[in-house]
């Protein structure tokens, strides 16, 4: 299964989002931007129909990219990315505050 994910941005923040095949939410990743140098992500979730497809590993490395790309700290506020990023320093390290 191809997931496919979309990026909305605004001002002080965004989400990342995968549509299921009707074009409904399907999984989200929810964030905020504090000052000019940090994403804080709040919240990560997918449907039912995705849980245990690694659709939720994708949308943290679509945000760790993301991040990389525009020269931006990650800060962990939501406890899914908190503790996947966490055990995964050696991908995610470069990213993450402290």
């Amino acid at each position: 299964m191809e997931i496919e994910i979309v990026h909305e941005q605004h001002e002080t923040d965004g989400e990342f989002l995968i549509e299921n095949a009707d074009g409904e939410n399907a999984g989200s990743l929810f964030y905020t931007l504090f000052g000019t140098g940090r994403i804080i992500i709040q919240h990560t979730e997918v449907s039912r129909e995705l849980q245990g497809t690694g659709a939720s590993a994708k949308l943290i490395d679509v945000v760790a990219d993301f991040a990389r790309s525009s020269n931006k700290k990650i800060v962990l506020v939501c406890p899914f990315a908190k503790g996947y990023m966490n055990k995964k320093k050696e991908k995610y390290g470069d990213v993450l505050v402290g």
